[in-house]
């Protein structure tokens, strides 16, 4: 049978007081409650420690008190434990580790940080782009304190609060034909050469789109990342279908993009923030409540296009 810390506690406080009735009273417990964890004690570990005396109380022998200050020990670090747990939870502090599968973060995540980590702070960020399923799971052992992804293929195990629905927009060369419409449907994009950001879940959303169009998309690259799908728009070797918008309409390889909402009724994907709800650390809570002020306020009509 294990040694509860509880037992260790009642142990070493009658061994202190040397009586059993004392430290009872200083615990505020019954006396057999401290007589039960003594035997216990030397039950578990086979051993005689302490001498019971009926008119003296009890007096610890040699083996008593070298466990006594072993006990004191394991008792000094639990304690230490919880204050330093504590710390951890209440501190605006330490390290906070970002899983994300939102392709633009780049686009808010620095400005999240800005508006509620102030200049002079003892913050560490670990930010790591991964795939949905790869959030959730970091999140689930540990891996992230907090994550960014898409609720659309959410694990029933995950708590998470929506932070905005991006609805799907079209993404043509600046000087494509489609780039002077003011909005486009989805038979018209069905009708050019599409290139497809080939990332889980966006993938099997972005072919959900066309299922109903009667006429074959024609593919003409896939990609795992926005911004080289952005790229190849940019360079006209297509057009695209996207939910997020970063901040510039300039690719990486310098070319210009336009964003066009779709003017057919297509379901969005909702960009959602996972963390512990029920005991966050104050640092993730903070981040939390930043990351929602900003998609409640200008966030969102930043990052995503509607008609």
């Amino acid at each position: 049978m294990p040694i509860s810390l509880r037992s260790m506690r009642y142990f070493n406080r009658a061994i202190a007081h040397g009586s059993i009735a004392r430290a009872a009273e200083e615990l505020n417990i019954a006396a057999s409650a401290v007589s039960a964890a003594i035997d216990q004690v030397e039950e578990t570990l086979e051993l005689t420690l302490v001498t019971r005396q009926r008119s003296r109380g009890i007096q610890a022998n040699a083996s008593g008190k070298l466990i006594a200050q072993k006990f004191e020990r394991l008792l000094e670090d639990y304690r230490a434990i919880l204050a330093e747990g504590a710390d951890l939870k209440h501190a605006l502090g330490g390290v906070l580790r970002v899983g994300y599968y939102a392709p633009v973060a780049p686009a808010f995540l620095p400005s999240i940080f800005g508006d509620f980590l102030p200049p002079e702070n003892d913050v560490v960020l670990h930010l790591e782009e991964c795939d949905n399923d790869a959030a959730q799971a970091g999140l689930l052992n540990g891996t992230y304190d907090v994550i960014l992804f898409v609720s659309e293929g959410a694990q029933p195990s995950i708590d998470y609060d929506v932070l905005v629905s991006a609805p799907a927009y079209c993404l043509v060369p600046a000087g494509h034909a489609l780039a002077r419409k003011p909005s486009v449907t989805l038979s018209e994009i069905a009708r050019e050469r599409l290139v497809v950001l080939d990332r889980p879940v966006a993938s099997a959303y972005y072919h959900q789109l066309f299922a109903t169009q009667d006429a074959q998309i024609t593919v003409a690259a896939y990609a795992n990342s926005t911004e080289m799908v952005r790229s190849l728009v940019g360079a006209g070797q297509g057009c695209a279908v996207l939910n997020m918008r970063p901040l510039t309409a300039q690719t990486y390889g310098g070319g210009e993009v336009v964003c066009l909402p779709i003017e057919t009724d297509v379901p969005p994907l909702t960009l959602a923030i996972g963390y512990d709800t029920s005991q966050p650390r104050r640092l993730v809570q903070h981040f939390v409540e930043a990351c929602r002020a900003h998609f409640e306020t200008s966030g969102d009509q930043r990052c995503i296009v509607e008609g």
